[in-house]
Formats: C-alpha cells, sequence, structure tokens
C-alpha cells in the first residue's frame, strides 16, 4: 500500500511540474523555459524537478504524449459516434482548431516553435503526429466518399494534406501572434471555401 501510495504522489508530482510547464508555455512574451523557472513557478527546489524528471527534453515528451492521447482519445469519439462522413471532417477540423485555442502553450509545441533548441527527437515526434492527424482526415475523406457524401474521385491525399496545413496554419498565426490571433476566427466563413459545397 505505502510503495502504491509513493506512486500516486509521483504521478500528482509529475503532473504538477507539466501543468507548470504548460503555463509557462502560455506566456506570450516567451520567457526561458528552465528548471530554474519552473521550480519558482512551483515553490519546490530544482532537484524536486530533477527526481520526476531528468530533463527538460523528458517533460516536453510527456507534454506530447499528452496531447497526443488527448487528440486520439476525441478524434475517435468523432470517427466512432458522427454518422455523416461530411460532418466527421468539419468536427476534426473544429476539434484541432478548438484544442490550439484552449491549450495556447500546446499550441507552441504543435507548431515545433518551442522545440527548436531541444532535442531532434521531440520535433521528430510532433512531425509524426501531424502525419497521424493527416491520415485521419484521409479516412473521414474517403468515408465521406464510400457513403456518396462527395465526388468518389476526390484526391483524398491532397485535400487532407490542404485541411491540414489550413489548421497548422492557423496554429502558427496563434502563436507569432502572441495568443492574439483566435484560430477559430471567421470559421463560419472560411469553412465555405475550406468545405466545397460538395463536402457541406
Amino acid at each position: 500500500m505505502e510503495h502504491s501510495s509513493a506512486s500516486v504522489k509521483s504521478s500528482e508530482k509529475r503532473d504538477q511540474i507539466l501543468q507548470a510547464l504548460a503555463v509557462l508555455l502560455e506566456h506570450p512574451q516567451r520567457i526561458k523555459i528552465t528548471t530554474a523557472a519552473l521550480a519558482v513557478q512551483l515553490g519546490v527546489s530544482q532537484s524536486s524537478i530533477y527526481r520526476c524528471f531528468s530533463n527538460k527534453s523528458q517533460m516536453f515528451e510527456a507534454l506530447i504524449e499528452f496531447i497526443e492521447k488527448t487528440l486520439f482519445v476525441l478524434i475517435n469519439k468523432i470517427l466512432q459516434e458522427e454518422h455523416s462522413g461530411t460532418k466527421k471532417i468539419e468536427n476534426l477540423l473544429l476539434l484541432l482548431l478548438g484544442f490550439s485555442q484552449k491549450n495556447p502553450g500546446m499550441t507552441r509545441i504543435l507548431v515545433n516553435d518551442v522545440l527548436i533548441n531541444e532535442n531532434e527527437h521531440l520535433q521528430l515526434r510532433v512531425n509524426q503526429l501531424h502525419d497521424r492527424l493527416e491520415a485521419t482526415l484521409k479516412q473521414a475523406l474517403r468515408f465521406a466518399a464510400s457513403e456518396g457524401q462527395i465526388n468518389r474521385n476526390v484526391d483524398v491525399t491532397a485535400r487532407a494534406n490542404l485541411l491540414l496545413c489550413f489548421v497548422i496554419g492557423r496554429w502558427y498565426q496563434f502563436v507569432k501572434s502572441e495568443f492574439e490571433r483566435d484560430p477559430l476566427t471567421d470559421w463560419e466563413v472560411q469553412r465555405l471555401t475550406l468545405l466545397p459545397s460538395e463536402l457541406l
């Protein structure tokens, strides 16, 4: 029981550290992310942080895992519960833009903005996440085509890439504007261009 209790405490401490890191990432002026800054944010010693994570890369990796799990739980729900192929596509885009809107700090990770000087492995991990998102959009487009909701001859690879490029572009603008340009601004207008009549 004691071992289990220690394990829970360790897990809670890891979560607190990751939450503090996410808060620091939300700072519009891009303050330097260091373990010293994290320790101040948490009101703990740097050594207590190192007991949970041996370096900053491990913390970023844990945040990327959190993003992946959160997004794909919601993505799978959309794919399983939404019966309309076109609605699947629209809801997937809304999910990706809405996640960014609610999680500014995480968006910096999604566009690799904060990972430039970190371990290259982390950037590759984010790139792989982008590939998975594009594959998901492709799957939704294929479903819509098979249901006759969009032209069966649509190039799903090209269309999925276009949709993901739009999402990443909105993420990037959000970050570069110091979180002033809301990813969902003008969505109702842009969706009419982004999702041509055959998709609506």
